[in-house]
């Protein structure tokens, strides 16, 4: 992925940009990164781009992307940020009424969208339309369960959140063949195989990426902890997995993290608050002098005599 020296887009909250860090960065990296296992070779429609690093990251292995975003400030920074890349586009439009060739793609991304619209079947159906008859859409929203209901946040950029089942119905309205993933942060002790050529054969899809996301490694590209060694006289056990997770169902790690967050973010609050104090009480006390010299000019200048002439000195 190559990119020009643009300044950021604004976060405002309603799209992702690669400056924002912690979970939201993992999260929609993540998606992408498991596109771009399936999009090599492909013409590719990254519908709702924003602001265009993932239409960016497919491009250095699709063989064609065109992102589409409503806004057009979004587009124009796409253009400025990532247009050096020859076999990427990106192109001002409605997502949920594409004006686009019909099967002109062979796969769509369109992650973080349906969310913020209410014309779902609008959007499903010119998707559908817009692919080949053996393309792939790869689609992402919120559960409304547990991203609303459960946590109580409401996000106000979110129109219509859709259930499991909500999801699921709308999806096979359109596309028979649908496989559901769950995406989530997690904490978890993790073990992978570091002489596993290639991590793909042993059944699992790993990406390292920088956080500038130019640097990605299709494997779990870390500076291991501690090594644990499976040992024998023999051939090893061929059910060996590549990798292999662990974690508590409580995820006591992220409670305590989401804990120590929610305490520091209150602590910032509050030192803000007597950062303003303090600034209101320098600058009364600032005044302090000025106005004592105010009062105490008539004062002062009554007790100050002239000094004579210096013919007066003869007398």
């Amino acid at each position: 992925m190559s990119t020009v020296n643009t300044p950021p887009l604004e976060f405002n909250g309603e799209r992702f940009t690669p400056e924002c860090q912690r979970e939201i960065w993992y999260e929609h990296w993540h998606r992408y990164a498991f596109a771009r296992e399936l999009v090599q070779g492909k013409r590719v429609l990254d519908a709702a781009c924003g602001e265009g690093y993932g239409s960016a990251m497919l491009a250095g292995v699709a063989q064609a992307v065109l992102g589409v975003d409503i806004s057009d400030s979004a587009v124009e920074h796409a253009r400025a940020r990532y247009g050096a890349q020859t076999n990427l586009r990106f192109a001002q439009g409605d997502a949920t009424a594409l004006d686009l060739p019909a099967a002109s793609f062979d796969v769509v991304t369109s992650f973080e969208t349906l969310e913020h619209v209410h014309a779902h079947d609008e959007l499903v159906a010119g998707f559908a339309r817009v692919l080949s008859d053996d393309g792939v859409l790869l689609i992402s929203s919120p559960d409304k369960l547990t991203y609303s209901d459960i946590s109580g946040f409401r996000n106000e950029f979110h129109v219509r959140e859709l259930y499991r089942d909500e999801l699921l119905v709308l999806l096979r309205r359109y596309f028979p063949a649908v496989r559901l993933y769950g995406q989530k942060l997690l904490f978890q002790s993790v073990l992978w195989a570091l002489d596993e050529g290639d991590a793909k054969a042993s059944g699992h899809i790993a990406a390292t990426a920088a956080q500038d996301g130019l640097d990605i490694s299709e494997s779990l590209d870390y500076a291991p902890l501690y090594f644990i060694a499976v040992c024998s006289k023999r051939e090893l056990p061929l059910s060996l997995p590549g990798l292999a997770l662990f974690g508590d169902r409580e995820e006591s790690v992220y409670a305590h993290y989401n804990h120590e967050v929610r305490k520091n973010m209150a602590a910032g609050g509050r030192i803000a608050e007597l950062e303003a104090e303090l600034d209101t009480l320098r600058n009364e006390t600032a005044k302090l002098p000025a106005a004592r010299a105010v009062t105490a000019e008539p004062h002062v200048a009554s007790s100050i005599k002239e000094p004579r002439p210096w013919w007066r000195g003869w007398r």
